[in-house]
Parts: C-alpha cells; sequence; structure tokens
C-alpha cells in the first residue's frame, strides 16, 4: 500500500495517541500561542515524547535549543532533565520569549529554564566560551533551516561525549520536502559525515535527526 498524505498525517500523530496521558497545559498551549500571534509550527505531541525520552536519557544536566517559539518542546525537554537540570534556549523574537517565558513558568519548568535573547549565530560564539566544551547533554536545533550546518558547527564542541543532538524537520514541512528539493538534506549529510557522531533520522513529524557524540 502506498504511502498517502492521510496515512502519513495518521501515522505522525499515533505516538501522541497512544504513548502517555492527556497534558492539558501542553495540549492548550499552541492554541494559546497562535492567539497570541505566533505561527503554529511546534513539532507533534508524538516528536515531543521523543525528545523527553531522549532528554532523560542523557545525564540531563544542561540542554540547550535553537528556536523557543512558544515554549511547546522546551517544555518536553525540561520536564526531561536531571532534578537539579538546566535548559538554555535561544530565540530572536522578543514576543515568542515573552510568550514562552509564561508558558514556562504556568508548566512548573521556569526556575529549569533560561531565555538567551538574540539570533542562535550571534549569541552561540559567546554561549560556547562561558559553558565550555563537553558541557551539554543535549542540543535541540529546530531554528532557520538553511542555518543547520552553522548550528551544528557552533554547537558540536560542547555536546557532551555521549550527548544528543536533535534537529527538527530534517525532511522537509509543508512548504517542500526532501524529495523536492526542501528539507535539510546538506545537514544530514555534514552530520552523517562527521567522524565524531553516529546519526540517523527518523520519521516523526517532519523528520528528526538523532546523532551521537562518540
Amino acid at each position: 500500500m502506498a504511502m498517502t498524505d492521510e496515512r502519513w498525517g495518521f501515522l505522525t500523530n499515533y505516538p501522541g495517541r497512544v504513548f502517555g496521558d492527556d497534558d492539558e497545559h501542553l495540549d492548550g498551549l499552541m492554541d494559546r500561542a497562535v492567539a497570541a500571534g505566533l505561527p503554529s509550527i511546534a513539532i507533534s505531541k508524538g516528536a515531543g515524547q521523543l525528545l523527553g525520552l531522549l532528554t532523560s536519557m542523557t545525564p540531563g544536566r544542561l540542554a540547550l535549543e535553537l528556536g523557543t517559539l512558544g515554549g511547546y518542546s522546551g517544555i518536553w525537554i525540561a520536564r526531561g532533565l536531571s532534578p537539579d537540570g538546566r535548559l538554555i534556549t535561544i530565540e530572536a523574537s522578543d514576543s515568542h520569549a515573552d510568550h514562552a517565558q509564561s508558558e514556562f513558568e504556568a508548566a512548573g519548568v521556569g526556575d529549569k529554564v533560561e531565555i538567551v535573547r538574540g539570533t542562535a549565530l550571534d549569541v552561540l560564539p559567546s554561549l560556547a566560551q562561558q559553558l565550555g566544551p563537553s558541557s551539554v547533554d543535549l542540543v535541540f536545533i529546530d531554528a532557520i533551516k538553511t542555518e543547520y550546518v552553522d548550528y551544528f558547527d557552533s554547537v558540536k564542541d560542547m555536546v557532551s561525549c555521549g550527548g544528543l543532538v536533535v534537529a527538527d524537520n530534517v525532511y522537509g514541512t509543508g512548504s517542500g520536502w526532501i524529495d523536492e528539493g526542501g528539507g535539510t538534506d546538506d545537514f544530514n549529510r555534514h552530520v552523517a559525515n562527521d567522524p565524531e557522531f553516529d546519526a540517523t533520522t527518523v520519521p516523526v513529524g517532519g523528520g528528526m535527526l538523532i546523532a551521537r557524540r562518540r
């Protein structure tokens, strides 16, 4: 049987329906974000569950997110951290950062999350100097797709041995998929060819890349 848009949509939403309980706060987050003027482009519930699970499989001391938006993915990451772990999330839009801050606090993870305002490529050099090498257990990349290669090169030395780099939309979005020139093929191949990382992609949402530092 062929893959259809309907089947892909069903499979994308399947993990969110089967695994884990409903979460009133997260289930309503994107409706509140859209009402506040934010774009409706957060990761799916299934992708969030995977992201939280991956975070919990690391030591969970420090995570870094590129692209906060309304805080949906950040809450999943924060919940997967160790009790004293923290998340640094970078957001270029002040309005998005303000909204996300309120969502973090309402979700009970405000004390774990620090929002750094600015574009990722502007912020990352000073952040790398501040945090030092091998300091981050998980990096989640979900910002400007054409900058993914630059993001990876900026964060890779910060990733601890056994730490993870996870990136969203590597197969594409509704505006274009990898077989028609969308997605992040250059980034995917860049990570695949990095001798310091083992990596693969999984068909969750718009496709997620998961790379583990050796």
